[in-house]
């Protein structure tokens, strides 16, 4: 059986990483903000068109991170979406806020600016709204609401390496962008995440954070943490760059193709594309609504042929054990995300997925 993950992480050819890393040898500097991790964080500010990225050994820590630099009250609140991977999240609780759960939109499953007012109280301190698949929240939305009620807005851009709206990068809305490296994403650093912002008093700020708050041989200016880039993941990072337009490309096609298989089938629904966004094609979501199998019977079905889809979010986060004792959370408080949670799954996509392949996958759901 020809078995078909769910992703594949991208690699560039072993002979240009070998090359990318052979100095590393010469200099054994393997981590401590090198000469790759100073290479490679300028080449984002170039490509994203921000003036400053912070670079870390995780999405997760560089949220969780940004989040405590903005200096946020503890005890305040912060307004999300439910529909994200549990870092989302984590990261706001752990800097010791509440979230409190919007739901969101059921074509491109970002959060509902038109419920977002309705949750400001004067608990409110912040937004974290969430990028979902390559799809971008309403981002002109939220900047005007932000600005009526001064609220910090930190985008989870954990899926929206890439992607663009009117030529304007992802990387330059709210107040900071994080971005993920994960290896399974569009573009990887084996394990990796940055923060993308434009306010310059934060440089130092996240600098000492993830560097155990150590300003000096002799003084630590912040209780930070350990989350530093590695040498080698920065140099991962230098070479799938660049790459990065030809594994679009390719993931295009690919979803090109779903499209081309999937449209127009009573039940079946798909994300259109948003106006003026150039999408990055991380994920391939797919909504079973009223479709002669339910999205549950598909995913064991396709799991039977060798095919991985992923339950791409279910559960919601504010369904979670740990997050029941909030009373925003639940997802009855959420119906629409709710829905889409039960019903979605993401197929398998990624750049040298063959289109015989994802016929054979699609012929297995219509089947």
């Amino acid at each position: 059986m020809n078995v078909i993950n769910v992703t594949r992480s991208s690699m560039p050819p072993m002979e240009e990483y070998i090359t990318e890393i052979r100095d590393l040898w010469d200099s054994h500097w393997l981590t401590n903000m090198g000469i790759k991790h100073r290479e490679f964080q300028s080449q984002l500010e170039n490509f994203l068109g921000v003036p400053y990225v912070a670079l870390y050994t995780n999405g997760h820590l560089a949220l969780e991170n940004i989040i405590a630099a903005m200096d946020l009250p503890k005890g305040r609140e912060v307004i999300t979406t439910p529909f994200t991977f549990a870092s989302t999240t984590h990261a706001i609780v752990r800097n010791g806020l509440i979230p409190v759960f919007c739901d969101i939109k059921a074509d491109d499953f970002t959060i509902d600016t038109s419920k977002i007012e309705s949750l400001i109280t004067e608990k409110t301190c912040a937004i974290v709204p969430v990028h979902v698949y390559g799809h971008l929240c309403d981002v002109e939305a939220i900047e005007n609401i932000a600005r009526k009620h001064n609220l910090k807005v930190i985008y989870d851009a954990a899926h929206a390496f890439g992607v663009t709206k009117n030529g304007v990068s992802a990387a330059c809305f709210g107040d900071a962008s994080m971005f993920s490296f994960h290896a399974t994403k569009v573009f990887n650093t084996i394990e990796g995440g940055a923060v993308c912002f434009s306010d310059d008093t934060l440089v130092q700020v996240l600098n000492d954070m993830k560097n155990f708050g150590i300003r000096g041989p002799e003084d630590c200016a912040y209780i930070g943490g350990n989350a530093k880039m590695s040498e080698f993941q920065a140099a991962m990072g230098i070479c799938n760059l660049r790459h990065l337009s030809e594994e679009i490309s390719k993931r295009k096609k690919v979803v090109e193709r779903y499209i081309a298989d999937l449209s127009g089938i009573s039940g079946i629904k798909l994300s259109a594309p948003q106006d003026g966004v150039e999408s990055n094609y991380a994920y391939f979501p797919v909504v079973f609504d009223r479709y002669k199998y339910t999205r549950d019977e598909i995913f064991a079905k396709l799991s039977e042929h060798g095919v991985t889809a992923r339950k791409y979010f279910y559960p919601l986060t504010s369904d979670f054990e740990c997050y029941k004792k909030f009373q925003t959370a639940g997802g009855d408080k959420t119906p629409v995300a709710k829905h889409i949670a039960a019903n979605v799954i993401t197929l398998p996509l990624y750049a040298d997925l063959s289109l015989k392949d994802v016929d054979r996958i699609c012929e297995i759901i219509k089947s």
